[in-house]
């Protein structure tokens, strides 16, 4: 089986895969804030990211990866090189996102859409 070098099918492969979990990842938090903002259900708002964000959050980190690995390979990095500091990178980078989802989730339910509207900040300056 012939392997394309450099693996350009592997690059748009990766930011396919990425955009369309990030599309499906938008829809599920978007219909997850708008049914707890509706129910003002007693369930954290926080523990929200459960296993219907996770999948597509993990699409997204996937395809990232790929993308990312494929990217530094055509660019003549060795294979091994690319696709190990693709990794690093993007599970470094996905925890980091993922735990700052989580404080947003947690300030959002305490506060309100208002505790994130920024833009109140500068009409009093």
């Amino acid at each position: 089986m012939y392997i394309l070098e450099p693996p350009y099918f592997l690059l748009v492969a990766g930011l396919v895969a990425a955009i369309a979990s990030g599309v499906a990842f938008q829809v599920t938090l978007k219909q997850l804030v708008h049914e707890w903002y509706r129910t003002h259900s007693t369930r954290a708002l926080s523990n929200l990211k459960g296993t219907q964000l996770l999948i597509p959050f993990l699409g997204i980190s996937g395809g990232v990866c790929i993308f990312l690995g494929s990217g530094l390979a055509i660019f003549g990095f060795a294979n091994w090189l690319g696709y190990g500091l693709s990794v690093v990178l993007t599970v470094v980078t996905s925890l980091l996102i993922w735990f700052q989802l989580g404080r947003l989730l947690a300030v959002l339910e305490k506060g309100g859409s208002e505790a994130l509207d920024l833009d109140f900040l500068r009409a009093k300056e």
